[in-house]
């Protein structure tokens, strides 16, 4: 009987172990393909950059294309978001340390093995993993209202100002 109880015991423990190490999310790659990046904090970043779209996690592009971006802040996809010096070196540094060339992400990985090293494209849009990932959708859903453009992460993958891009978690909107 002692036998029996210690073997029950040991399995089960085995089976919750196995439930916590299974289901818990990895950090960076997730399921089917859908990603969940790591939870990134930058004061100046996310009150900025948040203040208009979602801050749009730096593994989606290179430094050199942070560069552009940052550097082009006045006339800034139609609009001027002109920062002060400060604002604006200080976050080209946290999007330069976390760029999909940093090699601090696997979703940066991805990223940089559909681009040659010379691209530093603007719009994480236009990027070959991109284009690849969502080639099932249709220009006329990205030009739906309730979606707007493919710059609207959030409009489809609700999580995404939480970094959660998961393929299971996609609601295109009507």
């Amino acid at each position: 009987m002692n036998y029996l109880l210690r073997g029950i015991g040991v399995v089960s423990a085995v089976g919750v172990f196995s439930l916590l190490a299974f289901s818990l999310p990895s950090g960076d790659a997730r399921g089917d393909g859908g990603y969940t990046l790591p939870k990134l904090t930058h004061k100046n970043w996310q009150q900025e950059c948040a203040s208009c779209h979602i801050a749009y996690p730096p593994s989606m592009l290179p430094k050199a294309s942070w560069r552009r971006l940052m550097g082009g802040l006045d006339q800034h996809f139609g609009e001027n978001a002109s920062l002060d010096p400060a604002t604006q070196a200080d976050i080209l540094r946290f999007l330069e340390a976390n760029a999909a060339d940093s090699g601090t992400s696997r979703m940066g990985s991805r990223v940089m093995r559909s681009m040659s090293p010379s691209e530093a494209p603007l719009r994480i849009t236009e990027t070959r993993w991109f284009v690849r990932k969502h080639d099932e959708v249709s220009r006329a859903t990205w030009s739906r209202k309730s979606i707007g453009s493919a710059a609207n992460c959030a409009a489809c993958h609700r999580q995404a100002e939480r970094g959660v891009f998961d393929e299971d978690t996609v609601r295109i909107p009507k």
